[in-house]
């Protein structure tokens, strides 16, 4: 969770991190914790493009579809990656993903669902804490670009 903390201070945010005694691990997990809709919790998730690690920032009502995150990326073949390849690629487990802090940078996607909210919540880095953050400031801490890359 330093880490993200570091990020977020970094990126000129005051962190609102909040602990739960309960797993914020899954999008229904984390909605439950902190009593908002699904759609607004950020899943933070690794996928391969072209081989390449890339992260998508998703609504958690919604699933990514490797065929939009394709064109999204420009790339020819997009794949998830396994949780041993998310750890690698970002230094966090899988249910814990923060959208910042990682590793190394990541080319970041962000679901153009996530814009409609004036807030939302990712995870800080461990399966209990989550971060509240305005979209916009996401996506500009991130450097994220934003796409269509929901399944219907």
């Amino acid at each position: 969770m330093d880490r993200v903390v570091e990020a977020l201070r970094a990126g000129g945010i005051t962190p609102d991190v909040r602990e739960f005694p309960q797993s914020t691990r899954t999008a229904e997990e984390a909605a439950a914790a902190v009593g908002t809709t699904l759609g607004q919790i950020v899943k933070s998730l690794v996928f391969f493009a072209d081989g390449a690690p890339v992260l998508v920032l998703v609504s958690g009502a919604n699933r990514v579809d490797p065929a939009k995150l394709a064109a999204a990326c420009g790339a020819q073949a997009v794949r998830r990656a396994s949780a041993a390849d998310v750890h690698r690629a970002t230094g966090f487990a899988i249910g814990g993903v923060p959208p910042v802090g990682h590793a190394r940078p990541l080319p970041t996607y962000l679901d153009r669902d996530l814009l409609q909210y004036d807030v939302v919540y990712a995870s800080a880095g461990t399966h209990t804490a989550v971060f509240a953050i305005a979209p916009a400031r996401l996506q500009a801490l991130t450097a994220a670009t934003p796409a269509d890359v929901a399944a219907p």
